[in-house]
């Protein structure tokens, strides 16, 4: 009997200690897994993290990057488009001959998707543009808006294509000096549309007289 008992003693304290073994092998290899995961996915967002900045900044810095030389044309162009757009808007409304007011219409569409373009590549570049016209611009709007009738058409027209005669050469010649490549780009694509706009009022002078 003692025997026995003793057998069974021994039986017991061999199983507690697989037991307890077991348990340590398992807690072992769960914070192994634990650690593992934690420092492979910090790894994997302090990288990505870092990465998406870096590229984010480079991109920034590129896109923000406009020659001091292209400036002044750029704010040029982008006040000479309001006034297009503002007496366009004008003659639309005081125009007595059809071929004005198409003229004018024409104006307002083209001049007003050019000056949008001109604002998204200007953003790009980290480049503001003028809010408002400048002051010759403002005197010539004065000065017509005080005309009415045939003498309205002939004057708008008039300053339309002296107008676009200055504004076709200025866009020749960036076309070729431009230093930006989205600038140059921009110019090259536009050009077209601006000596339209000169042979249509040439044409449209014409017939007023």
């Amino acid at each position: 009997m003692k025997k026995l008992s003793l057998v069974l003693l021994v039986a017991a304290m061999a199983l507690a200690s697989l037991a307890c073994h077991k348990e340590a092998s398992y807690n072992s290899a769960t914070d192994t897994s634990a650690t593992t995961a934690t420092d492979t996915y910090a790894s994997t967002t302090s990288t990505t993290a870092t990465d998406t900045s870096a590229t984010t900044a480079t991109a920034t810095s590129t896109a923000s990057a406009l020659n001091s030389d292209d400036t002044p044309f750029v704010n040029k162009t982008a006040q000479g488009g309001m006034a297009e757009v503002a007496l366009g808007q004008m003659a639309s409304t005081k125009a007595t001959n059809p071929d004005v007011k198409a003229f004018a219409d024409r104006m307002v569409t083209d001049h007003g998707k050019a000056n949008d373009e001109l604002k998204q590549l200007a953003q790009t570049k980290g480049v503001a543009l003028p809010s408002d016209v400048d002051q010759e611009s403002k005197d010539a709007a004065d000065k017509l808006s005080k005309t009415s009738g045939k003498e309205f058409d002939k004057a708008y027209i008039d300053a339309m294509v002296k107008g676009h005669e200055g504004v076709v050469k200025a866009f020749e010649k960036e076309s070729k000096d431009a230093k930006d490549p989205d600038l140059k780009a921009w110019v090259t694509k536009t050009l077209p549309t601006i000596q339209d706009h000169l042979k249509m009022a040439k044409e449209t002078k014409a017939k007023l007289k």
